[in-house]
């Protein structure tokens, strides 16, 4: 499956020459630089309320405990190995979009519903598959979207000395708060979070860096140099740097999932290219900017060593104590809940869509209860088995995904391609008439 996301990311990437690197100014005018990422009508939520949500579903213990989980399966390699899965998803994202745009219907409710289901269906004509997926999505979000992130928050509130069952009901309240509202009241929470969190828990790390600048360029030689070693002395090597490295960008970004594409299909935007640019900053501010940080900050802190003891949470907290002191553990503590609570809302909106696809939308309201009361059993149990389980549900989801990708490759491409040659050429004109 990951030579699946990294080959599809790279058939893209090729189709468009490359445009993820060679069209950065383009799309981050068109993306964070543009005027009209506020606009929205009375159907659809704004760019920078899709870019927010689509965040917040991704951003969360991937990019914090997942990334020590890959340094120390993986190796320091596994840090340059994860970029390059970001790189080529960038493509796979920015494709997802454009088809999630271009394929959208209008709801009973005058909203917009899009995504892999809508360009399964009426781009590639197999309605079953486009079932399937539903299916497939609806499960992860009750598994990966909910439960799992469930388990975080009650985690990392018994750090406060919160018992299970008290933040498995603070959980389920502020969950029926935000998912009752729709995509509204959950874009609204995710644009106002997302944006500060993301802003604070960089910081922290680049103080860290900083802090720690003299070990900053041994730490950049050292990814580079273990991403390559066929046999480090270490014991990771280049096998094992790819392999978690990779895993980890596809789990963190989802790139290939087609799960962001629900939400972006929603945005106040006529020009599906557009929005497929809105997909290429999501996957960078993801794994390029947030994972590539976080393992700077643990790998110069000097906390990690090949022979560490710690991993994942307990590797991460060591980091920030060693600078912020206990306080350091309780930020990070937050910053978990937080991200998690975050992921658990924005899911709800994905799953709500595959069950209204299966069963009509009067359904949605069902879900909602049964997403609650999920949320609630996640903060309470044991959840070996359903991170199993949401883990095939997610390699399932890519499945019919990527195949709608490489069926409609042509349509998505030539969007963005007759999107780019447009805006230059009314960029020329105007300098013609000056």
């Amino acid at each position: 499956m990951l030579a699946v996301f990294l080959g599809t990311g790279l058939f893209l990437s090729v189709k468009t020459g490359f445009y993820q690197i060679f069209g950065i100014g383009d799309w981050l005018g068109s993306t964070i630089f543009s005027k009209s990422k506020f606009k929205k009508d009375k159907g659809s939520v704004s760019q920078m309320s899709a870019l927010t949500t689509a965040l917040a579903a991704c951003l969360g213990t991937g990019n914090i405990v997942g990334v020590a989980t890959a340094l120390c399966s993986g190796g320091p390699g596994a840090v340059f190995w994860m970029c390059v899965s970001a790189v080529l998803g960038m493509m796979t994202c920015c494709c997802e979009n454009i088809l999630g745009v271009k394929y959208r219907v209008t709801g009973a409710d005058g909203q917009w519903r899009g995504g892999p289901m809508q360009y399964i269906e009426r781009g590639v004509g197999i309605k079953w598959l486009a079932g399937a997926y539903a299916v497939f999505l609806t499960g992860a979000s009750l598994g990966m979207g909910n439960m799992t992130q469930a388990n975080s928050v009650s985690q990392g509130l018994s750090g406060f000395g919160v018992p299970p069952v008290a933040a498995g009901l603070i959980l389920a309240v502020l969950a029926g708060f935000s998912v009752s509202g729709g995509l509204k009241r959950i874009s609204a929470i995710s644009e106002k979070l997302i944006p500060v969190l993301s802003a604070v828990f960089i910081l922290a790390c680049f103080i860290i860096i900083g802090k720690n600048a003299e070990d900053l360029l041994s730490s950049l030689k050292y990814i580079v140099k273990e991403a390559f070693t066929v046999k480090a002395v270490s014991g990771y090597g280049m096998a094992k740097a790819a392999r978690y490295g990779i895993s980890r960008g596809v789990f963190s970004n989802e790139a290939g999932l087609g799960s962001s594409a629900v939400i972006h299909a929603a945005a106040d935007c006529d020009n599906p290219a557009r929005q497929g640019q809105w997909g290429i900053l999501e996957v960078f501010i993801d794994t390029v900017l947030m994972c590539t940080v976080t393992a700077a900050a643990i790998l110069t802190s000097g906390v990690w060593s090949p022979d560490t003891d710690l991993n994942g949470a307990a590797l991460c907290a060591a980091v920030f104590e060693s600078v912020f002191g206990r306080a350091g553990g309780y930020f990070l503590n937050i910053c978990i809940c937080l991200f998690a609570f975050a992921t658990l809302t924005a899911w709800s909106y994905y799953g709500k869509s595959g069950a209204e696809y299966l069963f009509g939308e009067k359904s949605g309201k069902v879900y909602n209860i049964i997403y609650i009361v999920c949320a609630f059993a996640g903060s309470v149990t044991q959840l070996e088995s359903v991170w199993s389980l949401s883990d095939t549900l997610n390699g399932l989801m890519a499945v019919p995904n990527i195949f709608a990708l490489l069926m409609l490759s042509k349509e998505a491409t030539n969007e963005l391609k007759n999107n780019v040659f447009t805006r230059k050429s009314i960029v020329k004109s105007k300098v013609s008439v000056l």
